[in-house]
């Protein structure tokens, strides 16, 4: 085993002059150098500002094999002994452009390669997805496995990475949005329980001259479209172990262990992995067909009960309710439903329960943990919307959400007890960003609950409409604190019908289907 390793995350700033690029990777290259790095990982496109008049622009200032830009960063990783993983715009002879990984190893050879998988916005014009998955590389550091950006945005790519047994996760990025540094990137690590390691860029991530036209179209001040800069490195519980600034050239280090990657338990001794049931994800490597069902309604009063002597109450408002498992019998909460016209959610070992005033009329059996019977999700139509029960350990599993995405759920009810606080912090937040699903989270009362609720503004193609903050794919949380027996929300069941993150960038279709062997296996 390698042992302790110093890692290091590097962000600058790339424009259109490639010369100029260059030399600010090799800055950053030379400065970990000096920190006693064996491994540092550049932004996303280094080589280019990922913009460009056309496909055959694009493949013409790609990199190639053997050329200045790639033959320099060789060279660097020769003269300082050092792994070096990078992302470009990459050139191939039979005429594809990829937006390509490379990492390169301490004699400057390249010790593997693979193209970005899922591609985002405009990406789209320029640039042909992988057709095969990424290696795991498996090096005198540990097993290494390499994504970028948008890839990390939903979960397929960094869980086949995970399940083929990489223990650190090199992400490059391209991106101005703020919740990649304080969601999308610690969750990987989380939810995998692996390290990573990710560069993002800082500067204008468009020309500079177009810079306020393109942000006068889109509603966003200018300066929100620059690179977020935040690099970071994360540890396998989710804890940022290293952080650069929001701004500016900057080079983080820290000193990890890979091998505390393979340890996927929880308190409970629950594996992370070893509990899937890939024969249940099927749908997920199945040819994208859009979503099927109109949207649901525009708003839903929902509301988060831990003492069903607060659930009358609370139904005199919420259409929805969510309790705990097992906090109280099935017929006390259709009685105190009596005459509200709401619909509880709770759970017992069987799965998730639904009830109304007449008792229960569906059931969820559960998918995950010893004694599972489930073999599908089981969504139901309200009048609102439709309906999916995600209870107990499936709420566990990024895989279950996914599901329901898939089978265009709007709200999705989650009674739940966390052990880890990643799973509140981090892994239900995605769940709802990475699907745009409304999520309410019911927890015994000794734990903090919450409530995830759909934003209107998320498609970064149309105007945006509200004060723009920088998030693009964070839900609305409404937080229940530990002790406090209710907490009620709105959530927007209809814009969980709003998937595209950008123009022809879908979370849920644009998944990478073709390519997620490992999940299903």
């Amino acid at each position: 085993m390698p042992g302790v390793v110093r890692v290091a995350a590097a962000q600058i700033e790339a424009g259109q002059d490639i010369a100029a690029n260059l030399a600010a990777c090799l800055r950053v290259i030379d400065a970990a150098a000096e920190q006693k790095a064996q491994l540092v990982v550049l932004p996303e496109f280094a080589n280019h500002l990922s913009w460009y008049a056309s496909r055959a622009q694009a493949h013409e200032l790609a990199t190639r094999p053997g050329d200045e830009f790639l033959t320099a960063i060789a060279d660097r990783a020769r003269r300082h002994g050092i792994w070096i993983k990078i992302n470009v715009t990459h050139g191939y002879a039979d005429g594809r452009t990829g937006g390509t990984n490379f990492l390169i190893d301490p004699s400057g050879e390249v010790a593997g390669s693979c193209d970005k998988q899922t591609l985002m916005g405009a990406e789209n014009d320029f640039l042909e997805p992988a057709p095969t998955v990424g290696p795991v590389l498996d090096t005198p550091l540990g097993r290494l496995g390499m994504y970028a950006c948008m890839e990390g945005v939903i979960n397929e790519v960094t869980r086949g990475l995970a399940l083929r047994g990489a223990q650190v996760l090199l992400n490059s990025l391209n991106s101005f949005a703020l919740d990649e540094a304080d969601l999308h990137i610690p969750v990987r690590a989380a939810e995998n329980k692996v390290w990573v390691v990710a560069a993002n860029k800082v500067g204008p991530l468009l020309p500079r001259d177009q810079l306020p036209a393109i942000a006068e179209r889109l509603g966003v001040p200018p300066e929100w479209l620059h690179g977020a800069g935040e690099s970071q490195i994360v540890a396998p519980d989710g804890t940022v172990v290293a952080k650069a600034p929001r701004t500016g050239e900057a080079v983080v280090v820290a000193d990890i262990d890979p091998s505390l990657a393979d340890d996927k338990r929880r308190p409970d001794g629950t594996d992370i992995l070893a509990g899937r049931r890939p024969s249940l994800y099927g749908p997920i490597a199945a040819e994208p067909v859009g979503r099927q069902r109109p949207p649901g309604a525009p708003t839903l009063d929902v509301a988060v009960v831990r003492r069903v002597s607060h659930l009358a109450g609370a139904a005199a408002k919420a259409r929805l309710v969510v309790l705990p498992a097992d906090v109280g019998r099935p017929a006390a909460i259709a009685a105190a439903l009596a005459g509200t016209g709401a619909h509880a959610v709770t759970a017992d070992d069987t799965g998730g329960l639904l009830i109304d005033e007449t008792g229960i009329v569906a059931r969820q059996p559960r998918l995950h943990g010893p004694g599972a019977t489930g073999s599908a999700i089981v969504p139901v139509d309200l009048e609102w919307g439709r309906l999916a029960i995600v209870a107990g350990a499936d709420a566990l599993y990024p895989e279950t959400f996914r599901l329901a995405a898939l089978l265009d759920a709007d709200v999705v009810a989650v009674p739940y007890r966390a052990q880890e606080p990643w799973e509140l912090s981090l892994g239900l937040p995605e769940r709802a960003a990475e699907n745009r699903l409304n999520l309410v989270v019911a927890t015994p009362l000794d734990q903090p609950a919450a409530i995830f609720a759909m934003t209107p503004d998320f498609t970064l193609w149309t105007r945006w409409e509200g004060p723009f903050t920088g998030r693009i794919s964070t839900p609305i949380r409404y937080d229940v604190a530990a002790g406090a027996p209710t907490g009620d929300a709105v959530v927007h069941p209809a814009q969980a019908a709003n998937r595209q993150v950008s123009r022809n960038t879908d979370l849920v279709d644009g998944r990478p289907w073709r390519l997620v062997d490992a999940l299903i296996r």
